[in-house]
């Protein structure tokens, strides 16, 4: 369908400005619902925080394919915007643009920052305390993928551009804390839990979602191997982590992120065309799909273990087929950069 004013396709117009309203309405009700002195509003209010991030997540995704809007401006506005929202605006919405196309060009795990080498030359109490935090499902990866993004522009020549940024960015965030706090302390602790969850959802549909080869790189520019990473490579090395396959608008909690090789397959798909595309393409007994009732055994399972595993581990057959596939840490398009 050809493009309707500022929105790339015709029929992305009305999905998308939902999710667009969705993001900072379901962002101030789970505020409104956390400052209740009602505790049982508390838990459902930091959900709905969370999910408004997730959604902001994915949004920056399709964002970056360049498929909601006809206009880059726009685009790269609206990028922003959605990133300040998920606390990832430390970075410019270029560089996760510029990343995440490379992630398909080069079918490669692409990163400027490898947690396993830092937490192999961290002090054993920071390591420690990881393994701690993880082992209590606490993002502490995640967290520390984040957070280098902040502190890189100013131990790394390369990015002291970012400083100001970084700054300006962090005075914003400092305030927004500071007006959820004169909310009330619970409602700050929601929010903290309300991140906490949004990483963990993100980790899950990133960690899974490929055997890629990873590659730690100086700069974004610089150039990688792509011998043997062909389409076929692709797909194999590409899984569909389905939210759920018997009720398919549940895959709409990630907006169908999980529909992974129809994805990769046409970068370009609108989130709200791939489940039509995945029917297309892909059988139910397809080996490269890879539900989340398969995987989270596995979560639970090897979080301590893949923390420093430099191998994503394998995928085998039968109702226990994702085991051994650890996931991979520091692979989320919001923190590579």
């Amino acid at each position: 369908m050809a493009n309707s004013g500022i929105w790339r396709h015709a029929d992305g117009a009305l999905p998308n400005t939902l999710a667009l309203c969705y993001v900072p309405l379901a962002q101030i009700a789970g505020i409104a619902l956390m400052s209740q002195p009602i505790w049982l509003l508390w838990i459902p209010g930091a959900l709905l925080a969370a999910h408004a991030m997730v959604i902001a997540a994915y949004l920056i995704h399709d964002v970056a394919h360049q498929s909601v809007f006809a206009s880059k401006q726009v685009t790269r506005v609206v990028g922003e915007g959605l990133s300040w929202v998920c606390g990832a605006a430390y970075a410019p919405f270029r560089r996760i643009q510029h990343m995440h196309i490379r992630h398909h060009a080069d079918r490669a795990d692409l990163t400027l920052f490898d947690p396993r080498a830092f937490l192999m030359r961290a002090p054993a109490w920071l390591r420690r305390s990881v393994f701690a935090l993880e082992w209590l499902y606490v993002p502490a990866v995640e967290l520390i993928m984040h957070y280098q993004v902040v502190l890189r522009p100013f131990y790394n020549p390369r990015y002291t551009a970012d400083r100001p940024r970084v700054i300006v960015v962090g005075l914003s965030r400092l305030v927004f804390f500071a007006v959820l706090w004169m909310l009330g302390w619970q409602v700050l602790l929601g929010y903290g839990l309300a991140y906490m969850l949004f990483l963990t959802a993100l980790f899950v549909a990133d960690a899974y979602a490929h055997t890629y080869e990873f590659y730690l790189v100086d700069d974004e520019a610089e150039p990688v191997p792509r011998d043997g990473r062909d389409a076929k490579y692709d797909r194999l090395h590409t899984y569909s982590n389905l939210i759920s396959e018997r009720w398919p608008l549940l895959n709409l909690l990630n907006l169908n992120f999980g529909y992974h090789n129809a994805h990769h397959d046409r970068p370009g798909t609108p989130w709200h065309r791939l489940p039509a595309l995945h029917a297309m393409r892909y059988a139910n007994d397809d080996p490269q799909i890879l539900p989340y009732k398969l995987l989270w055994r596995t979560f639970r399972r090897n979080r301590l273990k893949r923390i420093l595993a430099e191998d994503p581990g394998d995928i085998s057959v039968g109702s226990g087929r994702a085991d051994g596939f650890l996931g991979v840490h520091g692979v989320s398009f919001l923190s590579i950069v």
